[in-house]
């Protein structure tokens, strides 16, 4: 029997053109060598990130980002036991089977990416409300209030 490729990609849903932006510039930012790539990284870290930000934070996040980002962000129960930037960041390799480093560097791409939609204001609140450490994920210093 003979297949019709075109009736199986029928079915399927094309990308928003915002969400292939998003791939797009994840792909620049991490010189990632394909698409696909780009997109393994995306959905690793928005779940992740999802599993990590909650209340208006995570809602206010969800409505900046094209819708296909928006899913996987919110498609995750969040923990109850936040974790820091770098056992985000451990948490992440362990469950993709990849190296802390290339996961360190998939979370800086995302994040560029994600900060963009985002915005300033925004990024501010989330760093606020998750545990230290994500600000350096986020390109961002990590500043300490002094004692």
């Amino acid at each position: 029997m003979i297949t019709d490729v075109r009736a199986t990609s029928e079915y399927q849903q094309p990308y928003s053109t915002a969400y292939e932006q998003m791939l797009e510039k994840v792909r620049y930012e991490g010189a990632y060598p394909t698409r696909d790539r780009a997109e393994e990284a995306v959905r690793l870290v928005l779940a992740g990130l999802g599993r990590q930000l909650t209340g208006d934070e995570r809602v206010d996040l969800a409505a900046r980002l094209p819708l296909e980002a928006a899913r996987v962000l919110t498609g995750q129960i969040p923990d109850t036991q936040p974790l820091t930037g770098w056992a985000f960041v451990k948490d992440l390799a362990a469950r993709a089977g990849a190296s802390q480093a290339t996961t360190r560097w998939d979370t800086g791409s995302v994040f560029a990416a994600v900060a963009a939609y985002a915005g300033t204001d925004l990024i501010t609140r989330i760093l606020h409300q998750l545990p230290t450490g994500y600000a350096l994920l986020f390109g961002q210093a990590e500043l300490n209030p002094a004692m």
